[in-house]
């Protein structure tokens, strides 16, 4: 959620770090701030609250260095201020240092310090560790962070700048990403590549426990121990266009634009005609192992759950393994029984979200297979799993997910259909769901081509003061996805209930300045939606429903393409995308980076 950027090298390093940080501006923040280090070792630091132009125009025309980290916050302990910006320093202004993560024995710490006469400077748990390092008497760097680090408990990933070692900078990770960016006699450190691609394409990824020194020329990794490590440099995928907006005026509007292209890569070279079936190298499981599965359990937050729910939902109907969807961040606290003959996935869109790797973190001691389902390539989870799929949705910049989610429900369908052939499921219904997935980029372009009438349709809706969603069966799910969309991007309160459940309390808030949205597809449940809509418009409620045909007891109908009933609810929720989009537009919000939000959450 925070992003952390750093340079070390020839060039100048604030206009870098600078540019970092307007790349990873859509990860969510409220204060930003830089630190420098000339060749004396000088420190100099300028904090902000607010967005990074504000950051920008504080910085001195003569604020230089060649060495230099930068940070942007959300905030956790103490409110967004200046003095709870990054980077913080300790008590002599020697150290700087950035932070993202959560200090758990903050407060015994900063107790401690206090006791010994440390005076803070702000409300934060990061500022803790600055003093740790500042007050170590090893004698160089990397054995003063690994000393501060040694009576730290929680997660963070740091740069730490100090002033009389100006030649390097040095990092650790627990639970937060850091990312290595290598250069031509400069390396670079952020917690996105995002911040990187206009720099390198050769990048190092730090395991939870290792640390790195970054100089002009070299690197070195390490545990926190102090033990060699060996991280050779990989190849990003992504270029730096794809992080542009492209002429659209915002990254979400985009993002829901480029879904044909995203859906055709998710599928591109995994179909095999010959046995009606798909190839995903990447699982890690043979047809023995896939027949032995007897449950499969999804975990992920937010979209990603949805997804997870809209996944088990396929696994079910083609493979016919019984499967379920549950939060991570509650599945972990609960003490699961782990069965040895479940099927555990985990479901991230950066790959990075803490509750979902602890999750897995916490399965695989207990012996569990655990894959993950993930668009970043190198990440995490992608690196703690058994095996998995990647979504190749591109990068996803906007705070609120479209194009990564609906990657991730073909994907489940992918996995679904690769499950069900090693089972029970027939040719002929392996051809036809293979059929329907490629048809899914023509028809989402199809519904993308009719937004004009979805944002007249956003418009009519946007000043609700409550909204409810429904759907039965395979429409719940994408319900619940709808729902979150327009809170996270509209901030229009708005619920989701199983069709079925309406009727059992929350029909009671049925009134007509709270409209219905309906999810209805020609599916066996058609008649049973209906009776719904029924029942809403007996209470004098507003329906708009989002279906197959155009239906007469709803104010509005969003008319979908058809496809096969498994793969509707993909189709279903895009849409609705559109019209949280232009709900949010139509109320002036800022849309892609919504209040009180972060695009990657890595900490509790």
């Amino acid at each position: 959620m925070c992003g952390i950027v750093g340079y070390i090298g020839k060039r100048d390093a604030a206009p870098l770090l600078l540019e970092g940080l307007q790349r990873l501006e859509y990860r969510g923040y409220d204060s930003a701030g830089v630190a420098v280090a000339g060749k004396s070792g000088a420190l100099r630091t300028v904090k902000a609250k607010g967005r990074v132009r504000e950051l920008e125009d504080r910085l001195p025309k003569r604020f230089t260095g060649t060495t230099g980290i930068a940070h942007t916050r959300w905030a956790t302990h103490g409110a967004p201020s200046d003095e709870n910006a990054h980077p913080h320093l300790d008590a002599e202004g020697q150290v700087a240092l950035v932070h993202n993560g959560i200090i758990d024995n903050a407060t015994d710490l900063r107790a401690k310090l206090v006791a010994d006469g440390v005076e803070f400077a702000s409300e934060t748990d990061s500022e803790v560790v600055a003093h740790l390092i500042g007050r170590s008497s090893a004698d160089t760097l990397e054995a003063k962070v690994r000393e501060a680090l040694a009576v730290v408990e929680g997660t963070y990933g740091i740069a730490v700048l100090h002033a009389a070692f100006p030649d390097r900078i040095v990092v650790a990770r627990n639970g937060s990403p850091v990312v290595l960016g290598i250069g031509e006699n400069e390396m670079f450190v952020a917690s996105d590549v995002a911040a990187l691609v206009r720099h390198t394409n050769q990048v190092v990824t730090l395991d939870d426990g290792e640390m790195a020194t970054l100089k002009a020329g070299e690197y070195r990794t390490y545990t926190t121990e102090g033990s060699r490590t060996s991280a050779a440099p990989t190849t990003i995928e992504w270029a730096a266009e794809s992080y542009d907006m492209a002429g659209h005026d915002t990254y979400m509007h985009k993002e829901i634009c480029e879904q044909p292209d995203a859906v055709d890569r998710v599928l591109r070279g995994r179909i095999d005609d010959r046995f009606a079936t798909v190839h995903l190298g990447g699982l890690g499981i043979d047809a023995r192992e896939a027949r032995g599965v007897r449950r499969v359990k999804i975990l992920g937050c937010g979209s990603a759950y949805h997804a997870g729910q809209i996944g088990a939902q396929m696994i079910e109907e083609l493979a016919r393994i019984p499967a379920d969807a549950e939060p991570a961040s509650e599945f972990r606290y609960r003490n699961p029984v782990v069965d040895p003959d479940t099927l555990y996935i985990a479901v991230s869109q950066s790959g990075e979200t803490y509750d979902t790797l602890a999750a897995v973190q916490e399965l695989k001691r207990k012996g569990a297979r655990v894959l993950g389902v993930v668009n970043v390539v190198g990440s995490a989870i992608a690196r703690e799993t058994d095996g998995g799929v990647y979504v190749h949705a591109g990068p996803e910049v906007c705070v609120v997910s479209t194009k990564c989610f609906t990657n991730t429900a073909v994907a489940f369908a992918l996995l679904a259909l690769h499950l069900g052939r090693v089972r029970d499921l027939s040719v002929a219904d392996g051809r036809r769901i293979i059929e329907g997935l490629r048809r899914l980029p023509e028809q989402i372009a199809e519904i993308l081509n009719g937004e004009d009438e979805i944002k007249r349709l956003a418009a009519r809706y946007a000043d609700a003061k409550s909204m409810m969603f429904v759907g039965r069966v395979r429409g719940y799910p994408v319900a619940r996805e709808a729902s979150l969309k327009l809170k996270e991007v509209s901030y229009v309160h708005a619920e989701a209930y199983p069709a079925s459940e309406l009727k059992h309390g929350p029909l009671a808030l049925i009134e007509p300045e709270v409209p219905s949205v309906a999810i209805i597809p020609d599916d066996e449940l058609l008649e049973k939606n209906r009776a719904t809509l029924e029942e809403i418009k007996a209470r004098s409620g507003r329906i708009l429903a989002v279906g197959h045909r155009v239906h007469e007891i709803a104010d509005d109908t969003v008319v979908v393409p058809r496809n096969e009933p498994e793969l509707d609810p993909i189709l279903l929720g895009v849409p609705l995308q559109l019209l949280a989009y232009h709900a949010a537009l139509a109320l002036g919000r800022d849309i892609d980076k919504p209040r009180n939000l972060a695009k990657s959450v890595t900490v509790e």
